[in-house]
């Protein structure tokens, strides 16, 4: 299946996210069955706490493709993305979203309190993506686990 594939890079990105000093988080844009650009985490590289894989991507091919409208793209996240990258989501009109470990899942991991991020997101939101949830979620579920059992988040 191709949500499989494309996540496969999502988790790989965040793998990559981790080799380079940040949190284990990666995100893929894809449309009409290609990758059209793809970001890791970078919030310690970046210095910059609101550069999510997800946020990050939207922002970057926003500002080199001038594209703003992204209803015939489909977002692939490592991980259920934050309240802040949904909103983004919902300004770019973004099409679908996919994600592999939940919010639930990262919050049980840090012994903290989850939320559904999106549902709650685009509830209240003007515009709705389309959300598949737990796409190779065990796979993502490992890294996660593997990170925050030796680091703290933020």
């Amino acid at each position: 299946m191709n949500d499989e594939i494309f996540m496969k890079e999502a988790i790989r990105l965040s793998q990559l996210a981790v080799s380079h000093g940040n949190e284990p988080f990666g995100a893929v844009l894809v449309k009409d069955g290609e990758i059209i650009f793809s970001n890791e985490n970078q919030i310690y590289t970046g210095s910059d706490p609101t550069f999510h894989a997800e946020a990050g991507l939207l922002r970057c091919f926003c500002a080199e493709t001038h594209i703003t409208d992204l209803r015939e793209y489909t977002l692939y996240s490592s991980c259920e993305p934050c309240f802040m990258c949904c909103g983004a989501m919902v300004w770019t009109k973004l099409g679908r979203l996919v994600y592999g470990a939940s919010d639930i899942d990262l919050c049980s991991i840090l012994h903290e309190k989850g939320a559904e991020c999106c549902k709650i997101v685009f509830e209240h939101s003007p515009w709705k993506p389309q959300v598949t949830s737990g796409v190779l979620r065990d796979d993502s579920l490992k890294i996660l686990t593997a990170y925050f059992s030796k680091n703290t988040k933020g």
